[in-house]
């Protein structure tokens, strides 16, 4: 059975955090487990994970994830419409036997909203971390079920400055909060001076992704680099998801080496002499900000992009990444990115990302969070205190490229 840490019963920002998530807290590590994981410094954080049909009983188990981070996994008998149905007495359940009593409310999909009917959180929070609707296999209701979820939530966070745009009408208090990045990490790869067991083998230059590929990635424009240049080596890092296996270009030259842990990130990216971003520029890229952009840019990597609007502005227009469309103009990027000052570069890089860390996020983050509790409970000026303290990333970002 797993052990917790005692509840979160004191007062002002004691509380725990009970997070509705579509991506599984084992997937990969990426903008929900940075937040959480800090959240869960000094809160219980209780990640409801999305069911799985394996159950002989319908049942929630409760796996902890260390650091004072619970994943509450749903196995039921078999699928169905009516899982969230199933669901909810089960979840009712568990989170009062786990001493859930003064907690928030952390939306990541607005799918689960059903889940947190009769609830009663000090505050409830959606962050925005993509435009799911755009996503291939989107629920259809999904966004009769946002337009509920923006009535509830107290606060709202985008994970961009283009979702903020599209967002900010929506709701009285939209806040950006761009993908920040853990410098301290992955800075670690200027220093390693031993190879990834993976790719030890396969010869240089190396031009390296990392991250989920599906529909998102540019397959084409990947087979057309790999022909282009059949002297590199095109080193993908991630899982396969909503696409199939049998539709990834398979060269000689494109190596796919699975998703790997974040901890190991770093001797990965040190292996490589530049970073790619071959997203397609379609509907479920229009509003992404993707991490691994400030994460490349950290371990020292120069970069390559598509024209992703959150990539160009600020890091295409600031000169950090390289913006390319043809496979043409991507190879000419890479060239000039393996070519750049690396010196020059870091100190650059190094200025801009100063600002624009996950501890600073986060800290923003729950300077609202606390504002919008001490608003619900009726203490004068916090609200204000807390909006006046606390600019978007947004705009710090786009104020940082002038």
């Amino acid at each position: 059975m797993t052990q917790l840490s005692p509840s979160s019963q004191g007062s002002g920002s004691n509380y725990d955090v009970v997070c509705f998530s579509h991506l599984r807290w084992d997937f990969v590590f990426q903008r929900p487990q940075h937040l959480m994981s800090r959240f869960a410094r000094a809160h219980r954080v209780f990640v409801i994970e999305e069911p799985i049909f394996d159950g002989t009983t319908d049942h929630i188990e409760v796996v902890g994830s260390g650091n004072n981070v619970y994943r509450l996994i749903p196995h039921l008998t078999e699928n169905g419409s009516s899982a969230n149905y199933r669901i909810k007495p089960l979840l009712t359940d568990k989170l009062s036997d786990l001493g859930v009593g003064k907690y928030i409310n952390w939306f990541y999909t607005p799918m689960m909203l059903d889940l947190a009917s009769g609830m009663q959180p000090l505050a409830t929070v959606y962050d925005v971390m993509d435009e799911l609707s755009a996503f291939r296999g989107a629920p259809p209701e999904l966004l009769a079920n946002e337009s509920r979820l923006y009535e509830r939530a107290d606060l709202v966070f985008t994970g961009g400055q283009s979702l903020y745009e599209a967002k900010k009408g929506r709701h009285a208090s939209v806040h950006a909060f761009p993908s920040s990045v853990d410098v301290t990490h992955f800075a670690k790869a200027r220093q390693v001076t031993e190879d990834a067991e993976l790719q030890k083998d396969i010869p240089h230059k190396r031009i390296g992704f990392v991250g989920v590929i599906d529909e998102r990635m540019d397959l084409e424009l990947l087979a057309d680099l790999a022909g282009l240049k059949p002297d590199w080596q095109f080193i993908m890092i991630g899982p396969v998801v909503k696409i199939s296996e049998n539709d990834l270009p398979r060269r000689y030259n494109i190596h796919y080496l699975g998703m790997q842990s974040y901890d190991d990130l770093p001797q990965f990216l040190a292996g490589w002499d530049a970073a790619m971003m071959p997203f397609a520029l379609n509907e479920s890229t229009k509003f992404i900000s993707p991490t691994k952009t400030p994460e490349y840019l950290a371990a020292g990597l120069g970069v390559v992009s598509t024209a992703i609007t959150d990539v160009v502005t600020p890091y295409g227009e600031m000169g950090l990444v390289h913006i390319a469309g043809t496979a043409a103009e991507f190879v000419r990027g890479l060239e000039a990115a393996m070519n750049e000052d690396a010196a020059a570069r870091t100190v650059k890089v190094s200025e801009f990302l100063k600002e624009n860390s996950w501890d600073k996020t986060f800290q923003a983050m729950s300077d609202l969070i606390d504002g919008a509790i001490a608003a619900r409970s009726g203490v004068p000026g916090r609200e204000d205190d807390a909006e006046a303290g606390v600019q978007t990333r947004g705009q710090e970002l786009l104020l940082a490229a002038v």
